[in-house]
């Protein structure tokens, strides 16, 4: 029977024991990252919406409507809030949409954002949403956008 220090002892309880949470952190990264949800986009119910039809509207439809603000708020939440922050408040990774023009010019540049995205550098920075969100959904977003741009 080999008959260790006290000395050898501690110092392999505390290798067992740092690798023991090392394990347990790369653990809770793992599933930190699974918990971060399905990134690809969600479909957004727009019952109780107009509905629009399949030619593009040039301006938001929905402006004022408070049932687009509150669908908005959920198609946000659900496709946009991972890259451009809860409330429309940007952590950086994106840019920041409380500064996004309102009206016509705003319009225009969200709905083209929004349907072919971005890709800068060969490197996709927003997928593009054209035939994944409706045009319903899409309007019902910025018609949040705009009414959080308003607080």
């Amino acid at each position: 029977m080999k008959v260790f220090s006290e000395e050898t002892v501690m110092t392999r309880r505390l290798r067992l024991t740092g690798g023991a949470l090392l394990g347990l952190a790369l653990g809770g990264l793992v599933l930190g990252a699974l918990a971060h949800g399905d990134v690809q986009p969600q479909p957004v119910d727009t019952a109780g919406l107009e509905a629009l039809g399949s030619e593009w509207k040039a301006e938001n439809p929905y402006r004022g409507n408070q049932k687009a603000v509150a669908v908005g708020d959920s198609g946000y939440n659900q496709n946009c809030a991972r890259c451009h922050g809860l409330q429309l408040i940007s952590g950086g990774l994106a840019p920041d949409l409380r500064y996004l023009p309102v009206g016509k010019e705003g319009d225009e540049y969200f709905v083209e954002r929004m349907k072919h995205g971005a890709v800068i550098n060969g490197v996709t920075k927003m997928p593009a949403f054209d035939g994944i969100l409706s045009q319903e959904a899409m309007w019902a977003i910025r018609t949040y956008i705009e009414a959080k741009h308003e607080e």
